[in-house]
């Protein structure tokens, strides 16, 4: 088998350019593999002339008559003694209990295998072909086909005696017979004919194409793919025909079944055997001797082709040349192949040689990739296939593919792989890392070690960790944030650490690793008093997760210093475990860190730090002026006359102005605007939020001789004051800046003035009359009465004699007067009100007292 395959393979690399590496040598597809054991024996002293194969044994004929029936792996179950010469054919049922045999002596032999049943004929003229119905086995179909100068059928009658038909002669020796269900193939020296035994029609016959070929020597290959596809290969000639049913509108005399040529193409040598592959085709291939298409060495090997048919063509997938026994003698017609339908095992029959060719599986699929060192691929396809892998483990493939990493110096990689090869063998993982320090790569492991649930012991985490500590700081302290303190004996590390530093008492990066581990071995003041001196970004996170509130109280300026707005916030946010009062206290020498304390405290609450607040004038005064007029706005506590002194001291004009305004001094503070900043658009502004028409005058009386002032004033005072009062106090002769535009836009507001209240008016009068005319409405409608006594004479309203005449007020209240019972009208001639509802309104006595009038 060995070396079937190594011909394989040396076919293979010679069909590759020269130039192509050898990783782009293509898988094969198939695998080889003889059959042996009573096989050999038999082929030894006898040679194989026909085999076919069944789904449960083989059946194979000799040159010497004989007839072996031979299990998968080739050994002989059964002998049968059939002639004294050649075996043309074997046929075995689809149930293998039947078997129908033809020798070149003219003996045709059907018998069971299981029963005595039989037919023994012997004719006057070798017969080449014998094909025993699929279903034989059935007491209906108990039909058969012989073939040698002429094609007879054979059926059994109901008096269980054998009828003969021929189906055809006068076109030579027939060659080669195939039966798939109802139809028959077989070929001639003219062609391929199929008949239909359903029907008793020939429905086709297929003309050979290269009739310069000796039919005896070059002989059919005939094979059904199917129930309808029939493959024929003569020659170099393949043709793949599929049976059809006729439309019944077209039959006419013709047979209710036509054949196809759905494709057809030529090959490069000459075929001795076909059988299907899915939608491929396995051919076996006989090179002649002559053939310029092979190296000298290949020239009569064998071959086995896998092609991909298309309509006008095909597609080689693969080929192998194989080296059978005595290849140098055999002839195409020497070469047989069988395939078995329920596994894609393929039979190439040679006279001394029997080679069995089957599909490459997942393991043959990972053995090539390891043998090309495809080690990645191998291992993925392993793990793809675990739970059907037989022959690797998964484990042996991924060791194979670190240990070449290793001799190819990618560390990385191979480290990489530890984690998915290693998996949880801890004693592998020691041996690896021990292997890696010894090629001194424990770098390159480090990061893949185990440290979950299942670890290493602590001693190979320490050993790694020293190798770091010697060569490279960063890398330390990285393993030191990504292991769990638990995977190494803490104290010896934090001791080795110590050593280091006393050559370097500086070193940032190992003073912050030994923060770390002082944090794990819960020594946290250690900790903090290492990340207070570094400033380092964690000290507020280990401050938070550990609580140490505690320690801290006398920190607050070193932790100000490091970051103003984070240690504000821990502090504000912490309020209950340090408080307010102990902050101001730390601070009090340091006015530029607590004014940013209590300014966030402020922000967050105007209230809780209320008793600062007078502090903070100063603070703000000093370190943060756009903060204070804010401030004094919002601030209920603040004491006015402190904040004015201060603001007056340091001359904040602005802030002065608004507490003079909010301490009622408002003049004051419109002079400071006019005098001070002299921004008349301010001086406006105030003067409209105080909305005091004495401010105005005051307003009007300082701009009067300043025209810039004048050109504010005209443009703003126009909604607020008259402009005309302005105007009239403008001196004659003044020149007044853009003083057109002014007058312009003071007539634009006026007439907006007058718009709006046309158009206000113009509303009001339309509501009036809407709510006019629903009234009328309402008071038009029918007002229903409960009662029927006048309210003024309590008598009924209605009178005894209904034809005499007579008057009833209703009031919308609905109390009920007669007409001459109502009092005078009042002071509104022509409007009557309810007596009793007037009285209500007006007191007790009211409507007595009207009543009189």
């Amino acid at each position: 088998m060995a070396e079937v395959e190594e011909q394989g393979r040396k076919l293979s690399e010679e069909s590759t350019d020269e130039s192509e590496e050898e990783d782009t040598e293509e898988e094969p597809k198939l695998k080889y593999e003889r059959l042996t054991n009573g096989v050999t024996e038999v082929l030894q002293k006898d040679a194989a002339s026909c085999m076919t194969v069944h789904d449960k044994f083989l059946a194979l004929g000799t040159y010497f008559g004989k007839v072996y029936l031979l299990d998968i792996q080739g050994n002989v179950t059964q002998k049968f003694e059939i002639s004294s010469v050649k075996i043309n054919q074997i046929s075995l049922d689809e149930s293998g209990e039947h078997v129908g045999i033809c020798s070149e002596d003219g003996k045709v032999q059907v018998f069971g295998l299981y029963t005595r049943e039989g037919f023994h004929e012997n004719f006057d003229c070798p017969i080449k072909v014998v094909a025993l119905h699929p279903q034989f086995s059935k007491s209906n179909n108990k039909q058969f086909v012989t073939g040698g100068n002429k094609l007879l059928l054979y059926e059994r009658n109901w008096l269980n005696r054998w009828k003969t038909s021929v189906l055809h002669e006068g076109e030579g020796n027939i060659t080669s017979v195939k039966w798939r269900a109802n139809l028959i193939a077989w070929a001639n020296n003219v062609g391929v004919k199929i008949y239909d035994i359903s029907s008793k029609q020939r429905i086709t016959n297929v003309l050979r194409d290269n009739t310069s070929l000796r039919p005896d020597m070059y002989p059919c290959s005939l094979c059904w793919k199917d129930n309808a596809t029939l493959i024929i290969g003569w020659g170099s000639s393949v043709k793949i025909c599929v049976v059809k049913e006729r439309d019944p509108t077209e039959m006419r005399d013709l047979p209710s079944r036509y054949v196809e040529i759905v494709s057809a193409f030529e090959t490069e040598f000459f075929i001795s055997g076909l059988a299907p592959l899915a939608d491929q085709l396995v051919t076996l291939y006989y090179v002649k001797e002559n053939s310029e298409h092979m190296e000298e060495e290949f020239r009569t090997r064998p071959r086995l082709d896998i092609i991909q048919p298309l309509a006008e063509g095909c597609e080689e997938i693969s080929s192998d040349a194989l080296t059978v026994r005595n290849f140098q003698e055999n002839q195409c017609r020497d070469y047989r192949l069988e395939h078995s339908e329920g596994e894609s095992l393929f039979y190439i029959i040679s006279p001394k040689d029997i080679v069995v060719a089957k599909e490459r599986d997942q393991d043959d699929h990972i053995d090539w990739l390891l043998e090309k060192k495809k080690y990645e691929e191998a291992l993925m396809a392993a793990e793809i296939s675990f739970k059907n892998i037989k022959r690797h483990d998964v484990q042996k493939i991924g060791m194979a593919y670190i240990n070449h990493l290793v001799e190819r110096g990618d560390y990385d990689a191979a480290a990489r792989k530890c984690q998915k090869v290693l998996g949880k063998n801890m004693d592998l993982w020691e041996n690896e890392v021990y292997r890696f320090k010894t090629i001194g790569q424990l770098k390159a492991i480090s990061q893949y070690l185990p440290r979950g649930d299942l670890r290493l012991r602590p001693a190979i985490y320490e050993m790694i960790l020293h190798e770091f500590l010697k060569t490279d700081y960063e890398g330390f302290a990285t393993l030191i944030r990504e292991w769990p303190g638990e995977l190494y004996n803490n104290m010896a590390i934090v001791q080795a650490v110590n050593e280091h530093l006393k050559k370097d008492p500086t070193n940032s990066i190992l003073l912050t690793t030994l923060a770390e581990l002082y944090t794990y071995d819960q020594r946290y003041d250690r900790a903090l008093e290492i990340y207070l001196k570094l400033r380092h970004k964690d000290v507020y996170q280990l401050i938070h997760k550990h609580n140490l509130f505690p320690s801290i109280k006398d920190k607050i300026v070193l932790l100000m210093d490091f970051d103003k707005e984070k240690a504000v916030d821990m502090l504000l946010d912490n309020e209950d475990k340090i408080s307010m009062d102990k902050v101001v206290e730390e601070l009090k020498d340091r006015p530029e860190l607590l004014h940013v304390y209590l300014h966030k405290l402020f922000k967050r609450d105007h209230h809780k730090g209320q008793k600062y607040h007078e502090r903070q004038i100063s603070l703000y005064a000093e370190f943060d002026r756009p903060n204070l007029l804010p401030f004094l706005r919002e601030s209920m506590h603040c004491p006015l006359e402190k904040a004015l002194e201060i603001c007056q001291q340091r001359h904040f004009v602005e802030e002065t102005v608004f507490l003079l305004s909010r301490m009622g001094n408002c003049r004051r503070a419109l002079q400071m605007i006019m005098e001070e900043l002299a921004d008349v658009d301010k001086a406006i502004e105030f003067a409209k939020e105080q909305d005091d028409r004495e401010l105005w005058e005051d307003l009007i009386s300082y701009s009067i001789d300043k025209p810039p002032f004048i050109t504010g004033l005209l443009n703003n005072i126009g909604t607020h004051v008259d402009p005309i009062l302005l105007i009239h106090r403008i001196k004659e002769g003044m020149e007044i800046p853009n003083l057109r535009d002014s007058l312009v836009k003071i007539l634009q507001d006026y007439n907006l003035q007058i718009l709006l209240r046309e158009g206000c008016k113009k509303i009001l009068v339309a509501d009036s009359l809407s709510l006019l005319q629903r009234m009328h409405r309402t008071q038009k409608r029918g007002v229903r009465v409960d009662e029927n006594i006048c309210e003024s004479c309590h008598t009924p309203v209605l009178p005894s004699d209904t034809a005499q005449a007579f008057g009833v007020v209703v009031f919308h209240c609905r109390h009920m007067v007669h007409k001459e019972c109502l009092p005078s009208p009042g002071n509104v001639p022509g409007i009557q009100y309810c007596n009793i509802c007037s009285a209500k309104r007006r007191g007790p006595g009211s409507g007595i007292l009207e009543m009189k009038k």
